[in-house]
């Protein structure tokens, strides 16, 4: 519904309706605003807020300004649980923490990450006009990181990766390795659903298939073990959602296209067969330390969870108590380098799992939270019908996925929130009328 101002209204008030009208611009300008690079050095910093943060507060103040002025959101009830026990959850954990003072940025970021911007999202989104722009955004991000990234390894002006610069990450540097491997994944999976939207042999189609082909390479070269995993599984239930028939038959077309990618083409060969073969392997004399320490993390996250099980050591608390859990093999932090920052060893100040994250500073209720919140995101999606369900099932299987091996935190956190709220958006319809027909 368009909100509108009387014709006398001056130049600046024509402007804020038009913006009303259609917030999902604002959503797509956080999208692509993760680009701008921010020179974030401190990584140990309790807060770090980038362009892309200020302009998904400021898509959340347009839901504020909707809720004021009477407007429907299309929040139903479902979503007001769901998000609302979110809330709760982080709000005991907070006030039940070792350090109440240090846990409560911790809450404001999870307010923002998973229960603001995903509902100002799906407030946002309201045609399949919307959805498109958003997914656009999505993919033009992807294309300027992917393209950024091939030329890092190309050139070897790329992030350190087995003594060599050749590691892409975009304009992230770094410092925030994986950063690239996430936007490309996204954009990825966003291509490669809206060519399936397209007409059969149209341009538009054939554009968006090359488009997801072509940013495969650099998410190959991100030599995020991660993000590959993730984007295959996606991508997978991606295609079974669209087409079970066409699944079968892109799976073969992908593994025959992996095979020239990474052999005949030589995009990082050997590098990323070993990465790959590196991820079970923990002990012996060919361990791979950042696999080890990643375990590690987990068992520390484990140990934390022992002591404090039912609303956890609150938020933010995990890295004050991790020394006093963790392994005494576990390492202090991770070596990092590229030309702009040169040598760094990072911190490891979580477990790199979401799922370990929560419980550890959330206990069991805020899991439960967390866990009933991203099975009805994905059952609802899996369920519905429409041409925007393969989109939105492909991007939310990736996060929930990479939440195995990642958690939040970094310049495209906020990227989670717009996943989130797009699945909030397909699985939570709260009225139809305002929700794309089904296709």
């Amino acid at each position: 519904m368009a909100l509108t101002l009387p014709h006398r209204a001056t130049t600046v008030g024509h402007r804020v309706p038009a913006l009303l009208r259609r917030p999902s611009l604002l959503t797509a300008a956080t999208v692509l605003l993760v680009c701008v690079p921010t020179e974030e050095k401190d990584v140990a910093a309790s807060v770090h807020v980038t362009p892309a943060d200020l302009a998904s507060l400021l898509l959340v103040a347009l839901l504020g300004l909707d809720v004021l002025r009477g407007r429907p959101i299309g929040l139903g009830r479902r979503a007001c649980a769901l998000f609302g026990a979110i809330t709760l959850a982080a709000a005991l954990a907070t006030l039940t923490s070792i350090d109440p003072s240090a846990s409560l940025t911790g809450f404001v970021r999870l307010e923002q990450i998973f229960v603001l911007v995903p509902v100002a999202v799906l407030a946002a989104l309201r045609d399949r006009t919307d959805l498109r722009l958003v997914l656009g955004s999505f993919i033009a991000a992807a294309v300027v990181e992917g393209a950024v990234g091939t030329v890092q390894n190309l050139t070897g002006t790329g992030a350190s990766y087995t003594g060599a610069p050749i590691r892409a990450v975009g304009t992230f540097g770094a410092l925030d390795v994986m950063a690239m491997s996430g936007v490309v994944s996204f954009g990825l999976l966003a291509a490669l659903a809206l060519g399936l939207m397209e007409r059969r042999g149209s341009w538009a189609r054939r554009g968006l298939l090359l488009t997801a082909a072509f940013l495969a390479f650099p998410l190959a070269v991100s030599y995020s073990r991660g993000s590959w995993i993730a984007t295959a599984l996606a991508a997978g239930v991606l295609l079974l959602k669209a087409d079970a028939k066409l699944a079968l038959r892109w799976a073969g077309l992908g593994l025959a296209a992996a095979v020239v990618l990474v052999g005949g083409l030589g995009a990082g060969g050997g590098g990323v067969t070993a990465r790959l073969s590196s991820i079970g392997t923990v002990s012996g004399g060919n361990e791979d330390h950042s696999v080890s320490d990643r375990y590690d993390l987990w068992t520390t996250a484990r140990a934390i969870w022992a002591d404090h099980p039912v609303t956890g050591a609150g938020p933010k608390s995990f890295q004050q108590l991790r020394d006093s859990h963790a392994p005494l093999r576990l390492s202090s932090g991770s070596d990092t380098s590229d030309a702009t920052n040169g040598f760094q060893r990072e911190p490891l100040l979580s477990p790199h799992n979401m799922y370990f994250l929560v419980l550890s500073e959330q206990g069991l209720v805020g899991i439960t939270a967390y866990g009933t919140l991203f099975l009805a995101l994905l059952v609802g999606a899996l369920r519905r019908p429409g041409a925007a369900g393969p989109a939105v099932v492909g991007l939310l299987c990736w996060v929930l996925v990479d939440f195995l091996y990642a958690d939040i935190g970094g310049t495209t956190t906020v990227l989670t929130s717009v996943i989130l709220g797009l699945a909030a958006w397909w699985a939570l319809p709260a009225d139809p009328e305002h929700r794309p027909e089904p296709a």
